[in-house]
């Protein structure tokens, strides 16, 4: 397998001069913030994302450079051929058009010779339409009741990017409609969910692009068999998502409704499908969903058109390539101060971790550098009391500090030591970069932090589904962005097809076994067999 040397471009070998000269004691983040314009040279801003950057470890000679390498790996040019539907998906010989799904405007976008955008509106209409007429009451549960309960069932981006938005805009939710995700095929995931919906008044989306995944599928044969138990008919209570013509979407296994989804939207970036329009618009109200999708379009709109020096995700790319491939950092945390983002951390996690852990470049040759740092999180102030200890003393990992000026609900105001509990919670996502920061000295080695830890602040000025939606797409942006730097493929992930394939193989020998009590397991090695034969011990 052939090498691509990416640490041998000159622009490369340029940053990692910069990154050594960015470890000496007078580049500490302490001698620059002292800089009266730091922030004003180190933030950018669209209608509704401030991006501070100014506790990142750079300085203007370093981002200068950063910005060549944009220019060098092609950064704009890339993804303007992504979202002018170009096969950038090369592995899978596919486009990439997730950003299609909130286009608004009367442009075409040609794939394979075809305007893919006439079949999206298309999709989009049916949607609006039948939530439209499940709001009304004029589709309803087999006795004329609504449908009090919707119960999404997918793994992976079939549901965790719909999660978060479910989540971040649960005080708009006013349908009277609860929302469940069943993702694990673990029972425990369905036995929650069944202890706690009516299953008369509950409808179940079935999310799977070729409906052959196995946990989804295996929690859908749970699901019609709960049906039948209760006597209710699947074609009533079962809504599918799904690719035209896969089982899902067979005439002779009827369904309350078929949606479709596209080859060239892949999972983690299909919140904006119908894999997250048809649970939210239920959920939230088709006129919500809607303006989620155009808060996503106009990130969009800047990620593909503002020059580098001023685009939100592209600099944001850039100095996690830095981070991460400069200063050596391995991880990185997303820390929302505000609840309703508290699985926006999760959704990253597999929008970046999915698409950007590769070792091989998009024409399958092995990179010289990593890629993909670890993605983790948890809403502050809870962060702060579960791994802080380590963000200060320990080992550090850049952090995504987010923070909303308006939060939703604005009627308690109550005072607790002379501020509000909003205002305690921006005390603390003001003190906490700057801590992490600056460090303290301290003649107790316990008490002392070296600081120089860098972190972004992002703020949102509201929690609106405008405000989530363009949020989503940054993150977006950004992975896609992180890609093209690396020239990686962020769209296909057969990393996640080795453990399926292995597993198939066991499910095969355990259900010979499950026949045959005699049939052993033929090809495990000894670890694996033991831990199958649990299944048949006698307890």
């Amino acid at each position: 397998m052939q090498t691509f040397e990416l640490s041998r471009l000159p622009v490369w070998k340029t940053l990692a001069t910069c990154a050594k000269a960015m470890n000496r004691p007078e580049n500490h983040l302490r001698r620059l913030l002292a800089d009266q314009d730091r922030l004003q040279n180190f933030s950018l801003q669209t209608e509704r994302l401030f991006f501070d950057f100014s506790r990142q470890r750079i300085d203007a000679q370093t981002l200068g450079h950063l910005l060549e390498l944009a220019e060098n790996r092609q950064l704009k040019t890339r993804f303007a051929q992504m979202v002018s539907g170009a096969i950038v998906n090369t592995t899978e010989h596919r486009a990439a058009l997730h950003t299609a799904a909130r286009r608004f405007d009367d442009d075409a976008i040609t794939v394979d010779g075809q305007d893919i955008m006439s079949e999206i509106r298309s999709v989009r209409e049916k949607i609006r339409t039948f939530t439209a007429k499940l709001h009304q009451g004029r589709i309803t549960a087999a006795d004329g009741r609504p449908f009090t309960h919707v119960v999404v069932v997918g793994i992976g981006g079939s549901y965790l990017g719909t999660e978060f938005v479910s989540t971040a805009l649960a005080a708009y939710a006013d349908k009277k409609i609860a929302l469940h995700y069943l993702a694990n095929v673990d029972i425990h995931n369905f036995g929650a969910i069944a202890d706690t919906i009516d299953p008369v008044h509950t409808l179940w989306i079935v999310i799977s692009k070729s409906y052959t995944t196995a946990e989804t599928l295996a929690n859908t044969a749970q699901i019609y068999a709960y049906l039948q138990d209760h006597r209710l008919d699947p074609a009533h209570h079962i809504v599918t998502v799904t690719a035209q013509g896969s089982p899902g979407d067979d005439p002779s296994n009827p369904v309350l409704a078929a949606f479709h989804m596209f080859d060239f939207i892949g999972g983690r970036y299909s919140v904006t499908s119908a894999v997250g329009g048809v649970p939210l618009s239920l959920y939230l109200g088709w006129h919500r969903f809607e303006a989620l999708l155009k808060g996503a379009e106009a990130m969009d709109r800047h990620a593909a058109e503002a020059p580098p020096h001023a685009n939100l995700p592209l600099i944001a790319a850039l100095l996690s390539v830095w981070n991460h491939n400069f200063l050596g950092y391995p991880a990185q945390a997303v820390i929302p101060y505000a609840s309703p983002l508290s699985k926006l951390a999760p959704h990253v996690q597999q929008l970046n971790m999915e698409s950007n852990g590769k070792a091989v470049t998009a024409r399958g040759e092995r990179l010289d550098v990593t890629t993909g740092p670890i993605i983790f999180g948890e809403p502050g102030t809870n962060a702060q009391h579960s791994f802080f200890q380590l963000a200060h003393q320990g080992r550090p990992f850049p952090i995504d500090f987010i923070g909303v000026v308006n939060p939703q609900y604005t009627q308690y105001r109550n005072h607790s030591k002379g501020v509000t509990n909003h205002q305690e919670l921006w005390a603390n996502l003001i003190a906490q970069p700057m801590a992490l920061a600056l460090g303290q000295s301290d003649p107790d080695p316990a008490r002392q932090f070296d600081g120089n830890r860098p972190s972004s602040t992002l703020i949102l000025d509201d929690l609106t589904p405008e405000s989530v939606g363009g949020l989503l797409a940054f993150y977006e942006a950004r992975t896609v962005y992180e890609a093209f730097i690396w020239g990686i493929n962020p769209f296909d992930q057969f990393g996640v097809q080795l453990g399926k394939t292995i597993a198939g193989d066991l499910r095969a020998q355990i259900a010979a076994k499950n026949n045959n009590a005699a049939a052993p397991f033929k090809t495990l090695d000894p670890v694996s067999r033991y831990y199958a034969e649990m299944l048949y011990r006698e307890n």
